[in-house]
């Protein structure tokens, strides 16, 4: 699974979008600085979701969007076509809107 397909699948379990999640991880003073553990412990209890799909969300939130080129255009089944993620939602993304 793509790191995009994880955000998307956050966005569909939760209903919000990452750059949501982003909003309201930092009302909950959660930030760049900040381990996983909360931010996980967070997710699980308020969203139910795993560790895989919660260090997704940890990464944007204390990474952003930019990730690894280890995998972009690649054809192994993490492959991402972009090194940058898109936060704003599934049905926004240019990449798969057309």
């Amino acid at each position: 699974m793509s790191f995009q397909a994880y955000l998307d699948a956050v966005e569909a379990k939760t209903g919000h979008t990452p750059r949501e999640l982003i909003k309201l991880a930092e009302e909950r003073g959660f930030d760049a600085s900040t381990k996983a553990t909360p931010i996980l412990e967070w997710l699980k209890e308020d969203y139910d979701l795993g560790r895989g799909h919660g260090m997704a969300i940890v990464h944007v939130i204390t990474k952003g969007p930019r990730i690894s080129t280890k995998h972009v255009g690649t054809s192994g089944s993490h492959s991402d076509e972009s090194d940058t993620l898109w936060l704003d939602g599934k049905a926004t993304n240019p990449a798969t809107t057309g």
